[in-house]
């Protein structure tokens, strides 16, 4: 059980350290590459399968006991996660293999990638606070150079922008976690469950939980901290784009949901309203953000913002099916949103910009392609039978479940300005005769239909199986209220 449950962070990180001796073999390092999240998505089953058999799992990696030592803990919501990032790391690997350029190959593109991998898996494995905190820097240290390389203007100025407000979180998170190791002598979180619900100082609790909340949702990039996104992810490659749309943001709502599930469930009614409300107006400024935006990723960054708030609606909701939603929703929004980035990639090799007035005729030279966005594009609008109406469905229904109209009134019209804001892109860029005097679209993008047309089957795929899916993600949901369990598990015989 040990090595299974290091190995999604023990082989991209020896992957990483194998492309740097491979510095000069392009095609080495794309194969390595793949091969490596391939891996990593194949971990992720054999998790899954063990958390299904046997439960919450955990590891004392050095056989320090917990709460001294380094624990990894995989309960079913960290299995899944684990699983769709492997997903998204082979496509991506396999995009990127065919679009990224020579020169960011040659300074560590592949490299990087691996070790924004590892950080990603270990956020979602780790049982420490303060480890999260190391993952978080592993990610930020590597995202940061991914957005930078290349050394265009609009990307070293994306980049700033969003290295400054993630350093600022980073700031938060370790001045939170110095309150709690205060409080309670520990930073394992088992511990400090168990520890903090005994505290007499709730008031300090709370303060810390604020901290959290903050420094989660700015790298969840939810409102009022969500614009270092959209002023970033439309200026590297398109593969850079996809991985970070599919996976960053979700290490912030994970943590999110990790800690306000796990520790601070002392005043439920305080904070996770607050979260609520903060889900609702994430939802909203991320879909009118998206409405007044003209090209093509600046829109789907937008839509990423109001994909936030579904999250984290159901955390604010805290109830069983609730969280499920959110569980489910997350697993199909990672799929839907890489493949829409992987999509406007390959509109931006075709026709050599994302301004969507310069785009257009695709339906006509491109129909492959253009069913291949509209897949995507209505399941995040939530249209039947695909897995982003079964995602909303579970929402709306724990909202309605627990009085919750406003949210629910407000999710509905978020889903149907979603949908009018895709009809736009696909008016756009693929229904609309090309501009006068644009080239004919001669680029060759076969290659990239693979990695394109495998996510688009996942996403029919899940929507068609979806109580398969949302049968794990119910798994999920009672690991996440049962506390109990997960504390044991971790703290074995100490308790």
């Amino acid at each position: 059980m040990t090595t299974l449950l290091v190995l999604p962070v023990v082989i991209p990180l020896l992957t990483a350290i194998l492309l740097l001796l491979a510095w000069r073999q392009r095609r080495v390092q794309r194969i390595l590459s793949a091969l490596s999240a391939g891996a990593v998505l194949v971990c992720g089953l054999l998790i899954v399968r063990t958390v299904t058999r046997d439960g919450v799992v955990a590891v004392q990696l050095g056989d320090w006991p917990a709460p001294f030592g380094v624990t990894f803990v995989a309960d079913m919501f960290s299995a899944l996660m684990i699983a769709v990032t492997g997903l998204i790391g082979v496509t991506v690997a396999v995009y990127s293999a065919m679009t990224i350029d020579a020169n960011r190959e040659r300074y560590g593109y592949h490299p990087l990638v691996q070790m924004l991998l590892t950080g990603v898996c270990g956020a979602f494995l780790t049982g420490d606070l303060f480890n999260l905190y190391v993952w978080f820097e592993v990610m930020l240290m590597a995202s940061f150079v991914l957005l930078a390389l290349g050394g265009g203007r609009a990307q070293i100025e994306g980049a700033v922008k969003y290295v400054a407000l993630n350093l600022i979180a980073s700031a938060l998170f370790l001045a939170a976690a110095g309150v709690l190791y205060g409080l309670s002598g520990t930073l394992n979180m088992a511990d400090l469950s168990e520890r903090l619900a005994a505290s007499d100082r709730p008031g300090l609790v709370t303060a810390a939980s604020m901290l959290l909340l903050v420094a989660f949702g700015i790298k969840a990039a939810a409102f009022p901290f969500f614009f270092w996104l959209p002023a970033s992810y439309h200026t590297p490659p398109a593969a850079v784009s996809a991985l970070f749309a599919g996976l960053l943001t979700k290490v912030g709502v994970y943590a999110l949901i990790r800690v306000f599930t796990l520790i601070f469930v002392a005043d439920v009614a305080y904070t996770h309203g607050l979260v609520l409300v903060i889900a609702a107006l994430t939802m909203i400024t991320g879909v009118l953000g998206a409405w007044t935006q003209r090209e093509f990723r600046r829109v789907l960054s937008f839509h990423i913002v109001s994909q936030i708030g579904y999250m984290l609606m159901g955390l604010g909701l805290f109830t069983r099916l609730a969280l499920a939603g959110s569980v489910f929703y997350i697993l199909h929004h990672i799929v839907v949103k890489t493949n829409l980035f992987l999509v406007a990639g390959a509109v931006q090799r075709l026709q050599g910009s994302g301004e969507l007035a310069r785009l257009g005729g695709l339906y006509a030279s491109r129909p492959f392609l253009a069913a291949l966005f509209l897949v995507p594009a209505l399941s995040l609008a939530g249209i039947p039978p695909l897995s982003g109406f079964f995602a909303k469905l579970s929402l709306i229904q724990a909202g309605l479940e627990t009085e919750a109209y406003l949210m629910v009134a407000i999710a509905l019209a978020v889903g149907l300005l979603t949908l009018l804001s895709m009809t736009k892109i696909w008016h756009e860029a693929f229904w609309k005769a090309a501009p006068e005097g644009a080239d004919e679209p001669r680029r060759n993008i076969r290659g990239l239909l693979l990695p394109i047309g495998t996510l688009a089957a996942v996403t029919i795929v899940i929507g068609l199986a979806a109580g398969h899916l949302f049968a794990l993600a119910t798994v999920a949901a009672d690991q996440l209220m049962d506390r109990e369990t997960y504390v044991s598990t971790v703290l074995g015989g100490r308790r």
